[in-house]
């Protein structure tokens, strides 16, 4: 399977109102989940799952009771890519499909 090409953070973002660029000399992307519960952010990180492997693209990210922290960037292109946007704002669905923001 070919990779997608960089496109960088700002112009994914252009397209992903919510998600914003990683400061610093980092091109990857991030936002932060809230749930009304662990369960429901555990939920989030379960579909988002599913759908990574679906992609063979993994998310970084980082889970306390109902925050999830995300950040994405596609490692072999060292940056952000169409993959990053695929699965970001596939998560957003998921995300407003569990309540969260």
């Amino acid at each position: 399977m070919s990779r997608p090409a960089k496109i960088g953070a700002q112009a994914a973002i252009k397209s992903l109102p919510s998600w914003s660029a990683l400061p610093g000399d980092r091109d990857a992307i991030q936002r932060t989940f809230r749930f009304k519960d662990f369960n429901a952010a555990f939920g989030f990180m379960t579909r988002v799952a599913l759908m990574a492997d679906k992609l063979d693209h993994h998310p970084e990210w980082f889970n306390v009771y109902n925050r999830v922290e995300v950040t994405l960037a596609t490692h072999d292109a060292d940056g952000v890519t169409a993959l990053d946007v695929t699965l970001a704002a596939f998560m957003d669905e998921a995300a407003k499909g569990l309540g969260g923001q």
